[in-house]
């Protein structure tokens, strides 16, 4: 029995996550949910699952969420500061970081510290600080299990193979609504269109980053540091169905894949479950659903927000941080509908320009780098929106 802290159980993944631990109640045990804005959901998840505890960011809504279950034997805490407490929780073995953005950097790093397993959704985390991460769960002894897709499917790919060096990893993108489009044709993009993913069902923010393959470069970033890989070794091809989730290439030339239907409740409860399979009853793949499965390159001068992930990966230091960031700041014009869909970009290599490089950063200059390409980000957004 696996004791389960969800951090952001409101969103598209850790409203999955409660799924599967329902299913699973020999499993799991839900110890710990936070949102950070959503009190109805959080209320009424709590009401579901009965967790220890449960924490809502915003300490504007704490009345809301305490009074309404003033009635249960359920803890209710706010603010950052009781976020990042109750991840060091004696009754918590397993933290899944499903906020979004970088938001989910200090709670898991308390956790590290704390000696609890990681089921990472938050890939900002590794992003933005990759190297002191990494390097603190190797200090600590804690396991880190991805939970995007592509990262499960290489994870998955790896059993049994970790003594066997990797020649490198190809990391599979839907390509997201835009597929096959010039930039002349994007001019002109909506919210909704960019909010209509062909095949996975996600929250607004990472759906735009899919629609602009930021999403793919984020990826990128973690990967190399989930899995210890040089830059050379990480490459990215287009796969429409997203059948293929990703694919592991050993030094002797074979390949493999991992392949299923795109449901996200799948790496989360591979991640949960670890090292076991838990049986399901999801609906199956059929090769005869799809006849066909087809590959091409990105397209790197169109969607150059992959490209821009590629630079900040080679330049190292803080860049990955500054490109965080000012995607975050991008994405959150794009949808209040203040910038365009081709502005993303530029606000986010302007930033990488003007945003002060540290080759070597200690997590307080992580801290200062956000904060400044944030500042710097916002400006830039509103020059264009005027």
């Amino acid at each position: 029995m696996k004791r389960i802290a969800i951090l952001g159980s409101t969103g598209s993944i850790g409203t999955q996550a409660l799924e599967v631990i329902g299913a699973n109640p020999d499993s799991f045990e839900l110890e710990v949910i936070t949102a950070h804005n959503n009190a109805d959901l959080l209320i009424a998840q709590a009401l579901a699952f009965k967790p220890n505890v449960v924490v809502i960011a915003n300490e504007a809504l704490y009345e809301q969420v305490r009074d309404a279950l003033q009635h249960e034997a359920i803890k209710v805490y706010a603010g950052t500061n009781a976020l990042n407490s109750v991840v060091e929780m004696g009754t918590v073995d397993m933290v899944l970081t499903a906020m979004v953005g970088y938001a989910g950097l200090q709670p898991t790093i308390r956790a590290i510290k704390a000696g609890k397993e990681i089921a990472l959704a938050n890939k900002e985390t590794l992003v933005v600080a990759g190297q002191l991460v990494t390097e603190l769960a190797r200090q600590q002894g804690v396991n880190i299990y991805p939970v995007d897709s592509e990262h499960s499917a290489i994870f998955q790919c790896l059993a049994g193979e970790f003594h066997n060096p990797i020649e490198k990893i190809i990391l599979t993108a839907s390509g997201g609504p835009f597929r096959g489009r010039k930039a002349d044709e994007l001019r002109q993009v909506t919210r909704a269109q960019a909010l209509k993913h062909p095949n996975w069902e996600m929250g607004a923010k990472i759906t735009i980053d899919s629609a602009s393959l930021m999403n793919k470069g984020l990826e990128v970033i973690e990967a190399k540091w989930l899995f210890g890989l040089k830059n050379e070794q990480i490459e990215v091809v287009v796969h429409p169905q997203s059948i293929v989730h990703s694919l592991v290439q050993f030094e002797d030339g074979s390949i493999k894949a991992q392949l299923g239907l795109p449901d996200m409740k799948l790496p989360i409860q591979y991640a949960l479950a670890y090292p076991d399979r838990l049986k399901t009853d999801y609906p199956r793949f059929n090769f005869m659903d799809y006849p066909q499965l087809t590959f091409e390159q990105p397209d790197l001068e169109t969607f150059r927000n992959l490209q821009l992930a590629f630079d900040a990966m080679e330049r190292g230091g803080n860049m990955p941080c500054i490109l965080n960031a000012a995607n975050e700041i991008a994405v959150a014009a794009f949808l209040r509908e203040e910038v365009g869909f081709l502005e993303m970009p530029d606000i986010i290599e302007s930033s990488m320009a003007k945003v002060a490089y540290i080759a070597n950063p200690s997590y307080e200059d992580y801290v200062t780098t956000d904060r400044e390409t944030r500042t710097y980000a916002a400006e830039a957004a509103g020059k264009l929106s005027l």
